[in-house]
């Protein structure tokens, strides 16, 4: 049994029993020595991390809560914090913690060295050996008990040689199970040294991302001023104290060189909240915003106070300002889904505009506009194609898209070209890796610093006479606890000297490592393929801009509806909706489903059949507009199915108020009996006329001909008989002829070319008896139809001759 005190003893003081730390302390070297041996004889980058042991041969689960001071001085204490738990299903008994010191001083000596202690999950020899005089007894511990501790230990027990990243690392001895007395737990972190001056500072900069989903709607209020509609009032939390956007904006206030990444949409929704505005009801997306479908916002405050302290951060001296395209398109999706639709260029190009004239207008201060992010930073060769299409000569890269060859011993620096002029800034997978996601535990934030100082070190010794340069790229929907972490990393390599804050485009000026990975791969993630927008979802919103162009045409007030829906469709598109497709596909259905709404508020309400009785009298077709604006260059036409049977007259010109409706006359000539149908079809005019809207349908019955018309026919009639009487008389008189010999005189009716000047017109000498009569007698000659009578040829004979009158 071990002979020493476990009472009370307080943390540092020195135990007795020394023998027996000491049999320790040599059974570690040893074992060291062994593992070290062993591990030498393998490549570091093919060492695989240890399986994690089973909880009945560890049950003690340890984490590190805090190193202070996160980076060791020479002559200094490091305290370190944490927490024990027994997770076993035994007693822990005579438990104490203790320090373990690196094997022989010695340091960590490349990045893969300390990714593997990272992996590591079950102590060995290779996490040193313990400190003698660090040492806290914690006593007996039940299943699921807990326990804290603090340990001071100096740096000189921790034997620390020179300058560099050592282990840290923290376990528990005591006994489980009724067994002999042996390490139950370990919890590992790392431990900067750092009191040689460096040559060069590594350049670092930090993309800080001021973004968020987009909230604006192209719906506005009906009123004189427009006021804007939001789908939800989410901002008002983010954007007040506490919130993540305010967070982000007061810790990035704190960071040297920080480049800020906005995206002009969200200030220009903030901007809109600083005055009165409306938010959507629930499941009114598609809707004209009206007082019953939306309720006041409630962040004017919030937003006000916002925006102003983001104006005073973003112009700290030093700090640099970029705007994203517009609303944040998704170049990876349009890239691969949608580059070749009709207007994608266009629309790529004036998000970008519009995106820097807007942060300048919101911000005040200047803006640049050529850096292009695509999702999570991955990258292949069409969306840097795209991403140059919307002004990306820098194009912000994560590095797992373009991995260094396995023969490079460092890290090179982050800028590189890779052709068409672009530059690709390429962030460390590693560094930046650390703040992907949430740091919510003082475990996880310790962790994540600790490791960003010992990278970020290493980083810097490994070509000590060289200046590089490093990109540190966020998510972007920074999470502002995480945000906090980062900032503390990034100020604190700043003040251990090995590193110097500096804006994306002075480390994107750096001149580029000529070993350093150029090439961009053509493959891209299916994992992240699968969150695309879809050809289907970018098509439809690239066709939205035809209805719009024809809306736009009829409106006497088009800057009402241009600029919402333009920015809306913009929206559609954005990166935001990877990370929230439900979200993405109801803002797109709602854009969609409200331009409907505009376009068929101008209609031609349904019509019944009519009953005509009588060749002349008017038919009458009502056009309604239910837009808030009047309308105009509009014409309504009425066009009959069969012109012999019944004509109407022309087109008329449509200008309506809003909110009104009006009937339209259309005089109607029919000359025979019988049902037409008609179609009403309103039309935009100007050089290219197009069909606005649905055409509407309805029939007409003629029930009678009146006595005007029935002069007509009769004297039709009267023309035929005339006719076959004076075919009768020719023949009588050709008869007369034959008889009286070939050599006889020639009848001068009988002349080619001639006519009876008393006959009238032959029917089929008009150009509508072609269209209309010769279809007829074409039928009729078939050997199946059945002759018609006299009567019957004489009424259509004389109808055709009416078409066109």
């Amino acid at each position: 049994m071990d002979q020493r005190s476990v009472g009370s003893a307080p943390a540092g003081v020195r135990r007795t029993a020394l023998p027996r730390r000491a049999v320790r302390r040599l059974g570690g070297l040893l074992a060291a020595g062994t593992v070290l041996l062993t591990a030498t004889a393998l490549p570091a980058a093919a060492s695989p991390a240890a399986p994690a042991a089973p909880a009945a041969d560890y049950p003690a689960a340890m984490t590190i809560s805090t190193v202070t001071p996160a980076v060791a001085g020479e002559n200094g204490t490091v305290t370190v914090t944490g927490k024990v738990v027994n997770s076993g299903h035994g007693d822990i008994k005579s438990a104490h913690i203790g320090v373990r010191a690196p094997v022989s001083g010695k340091k960590l000596g490349t990045r893969n060295e300390v990714m593997l202690v990272a992996q590591r999950s079950t102590p060995t020899g290779t996490d040193g050996v313990d400190v003698t005089n660090a040492e806290v007894p914690l006593g007996d511990l039940t299943p699921g008990q807990s326990h804290d501790f603090s340990i001071p230990v100096a740096t000189a027990d921790l034997e620390l040689s020179k300058s560099g990243v050592y282990e840290l690392a923290v376990d528990v001895w005591g006994t489980s199970g009724g067994g002999h007395e042996r390490v139950l737990g370990i919890a590992r972190t790392f431990l900067p040294y750092n009191v040689e001056p460096t040559d060069k500072q590594t350049q670092l900069s930090v993309v800080w991302p001021i973004t968020h989903a987009p909230e604006l709607v192209a719906q506005t209020m009906p009123d004189n001023d427009q006021t804007p509609v939001l789908r939800d009032d989410s901002l008002v939390g983010e954007l007040s104290p506490g919130g993540r956007l305010h967070q982000l904006v007061t810790t990035g206030a704190t960071l040297p060189n920080l480049t800020w990444m906005v995206d002009p949409d969200l200030l220009d929704t903030v901007f809109a909240m600083t005055k009165p505005y409306r938010v959507q009801k629930p499941n009114t997306g598609g809707e004209s915003a009206r007082e019953d479908n939306t309720v006041p916002g409630t962040g004017r405050d919030a937003a006000v106070s916002w925006l102003a302290l983001l104006r005073t951060s973003v112009a700290t001296a030093g700090d640099e300002v970029v705007s994203l395209p517009y609303a944040d398109p998704d170049l990876a999706s349009i890239a691969h889904n949608g580059a070749s639709l009709p207007g994608m260029e266009t629309a790529l190009r004036k998000a970008s505009t519009a995106g820097r004239l807007t942060a300048e207008g919101r911000l005040a201060v200047d803006v640049k506009s050529d850096v292009a992010w695509p999702y999570q930073g991955r990258l292949d060769r069409r969306t840097a194609a795209t991403a140059l299409t919307a002004g990306g000569q820098l194009v912000l890269v994560d590095g797992a898209s373009m991995p260094e060859a396995d023969s490079l011993a460092y890290t090179p620096g982050a800028a590189r070209p890779i052709g068409n002029g672009q530059t690709a800034v390429v962030a460390d997978p590693t560094i930046s890796g650390l703040f992907q996601q949430e740091l919510r535990t003082p475990e996880a934030r310790t962790e994540a610093v600790q490791r960003f100082l010992a990278e970020t070190l290493l980083v810097n010794r490994q070509m000590p006479e060289q200046s590089r340069g490093l990109l540190v790229l966020p998510p972007r929907n920074l999470d502002a606890t995480t945000a906090g972490v980062l900032a503390d990393a990034v100020l604190k390599s700043r003040q251990g000297g090995w590193t110097a804050p500096v804006t994306l485009h002075t480390l994107a000026a750096v001149k580029a490592d000529p070993d350093a990975t150029t090439a961009v791969q053509d493959g891209y993630p299916q994992e992240l393929a699968a969150t695309e927008l879809s050809s289907s979802a970018l098509g439809k919103t690239m066709s939205l801009q035809n209805s719009l162009d024809q809306l736009m045409l009829i409106l006497t007030q088009p800057q009402r509806v241009r600029g919402p829906f333009s920015a809306a469709m913009v929206r559609s598109m954005s990166t935001q909706w990877r990370d929230q497709s439900t979200a993405g596909v109801s803002y797109r259905d709602g854009v969609q489903h409200y331009l409907d709404n505009l376009t068929s508020a101008v209609r031609l309400p349904p019509k019944s059949d009519v009953t005509l009785p009588g060749d002349n009298a008017t038919l009458q077709v009502s056009v309604k507009n239910d837009l808030n604006q009047a309308v105009g260059n509009l014409e309504l036409r009425l066009t009959s199915s069969q012109l012999n049977r019944l004509n109407v007259g022309p087109a008329e010109s449509v200008v309506l108020d809003g909110t009104t409706s009006r009937t339209f006359r259309f005089p109607a000539e029919a000359q025979v009996n019988g049902s037409v149908q008609m179609t009403a079809q309103l039309w935009t005019t100007g050089p290219n006329p197009q069909r606005y809207g649905a055409p509407v349908t309805f029939m007409v019955e003629v029930t009678s001909v009146t006595n005007g018309v029935l002069y007509v026919i009769g004297g039709g009639v009267v023309l035929m008989v005339l006719a076959g009487i004076r075919f009768s008389l020719q023949r009588k008189k050709r008869a007369a002829g034959e008889d009286g010999g070939a050599d006889g005189p020639a009848d001068a009716d009988d002349a080619p070319g001639d006519g009876d000047p008393q006959a009238g017109p032959e029917p089929a000498a008009t150009g509508d008896d072609t269209a209309g009569g010769t279809a007829d007698s074409t039928a009729g000659a078939g050997t199946d139809a059945e002759p018609e009578s006299a009567a019957e040829t004489a009424v259509r004979a004389t109808g055709d001759e009416k078409v066109g009158h």
